[in-house]
């Protein structure tokens, strides 16, 4: 039976959440929300956890963590600890999108699910996912915009309130949603999901490992999406 360790990072709050697996069944997880960036605390909370349910390190067949996008620190910091726990036990990593795992979360019966998330700077990350079997097979490319550049597009997709879109954080489109529903566009109806990512990153890991979907410790990257804030600055330099 594959034990999958998930190190996750809410990178779009200042919560994280990280969690224990054997297969698809979550044996334990731990998430706090504080001002103090998640990764700042994420070993203490490792920490916690293994001696909670008696493990180690070593016990561990599968590391699976948040890719991105979000926090460029926190997305950075979860994928080296990951990185570094793969290639000193030889064992392989899975790096999964934080809207995917949102995605994954919905209760809807729509085929086509649009997560969205805080991506800080008055901008929300987003991508379009499609059911399939299941599996979610992403539409193009995970994106950022303003909230209402968001819904507007969403809204001229065909179809589109058949969609659904799906958040932990739908409030941050709430005033956009009022101005664009005066445009009379069609949108869909928003879904909220829990913020706490880890036991779906380690859900969906460990799917993809069935299916020979893994990565090493130099093929495993990121998924930020947005430049960092020290690019942006230099361009406008």
């Amino acid at each position: 039976m594959v034990l999958v360790l998930i190190l996750a990072l809410d990178t779009s709050s200042p919560n994280g959440s990280l969690a224990v697996l054997r297969d698809e069944k979550v044996i334990g997880v731990i998430s706090t929300l504080a001002e103090e960036t998640y990764s700042s605390r994420m070993f203490r909370h490792l920490e916690f956890l293994l001696q909670e349910l008696s493990l180690k390190l070593t016990d561990f067949d599968l590391f699976a963590v948040a890719a991105g996008p979000g926090s460029f620190t926190g997305v950075r910091v979860g994928l080296a600890a990951a990185k570094g726990w793969a290639e000193v036990y030889g064992k392989p990593v899975v790096g999964i999108s934080v809207l995917e795992a949102i995605a994954a979360q919905s209760h809807s019966t729509a085929t086509v699910l649009v997560a969205a998330s805080d991506a800080r700077r008055g901008e929300v990350y987003f991508g379009v996912y499609r059911r399939e079997k299941d599996s979610l097979a992403l539409e193009g490319e995970e994106c950022v915009s303003r909230p209402e550049e968001f819904l507007r597009t969403i809204a001229a997709r065909p179809g589109s309130a058949e969609f659904s879109i799906v958040s932990p954080s739908p409030e941050m489109l709430i005033a956009a949603l009022s101005r664009i529903e005066m445009e009379r566009l069609p949108l869909p109806r928003v879904e909220r999901v829990s913020s706490v990512l880890a036991p779906v990153i380690g859900q969906l890991g460990y799917r993809r490992a069935r299916g020979g979907d893994v990565s090493d410790a130099l093929t495993l990257d990121a998924n930020y999406i947005r430049r960092t804030d020290a690019e942006v600055h230099a361009k406008r330099q």
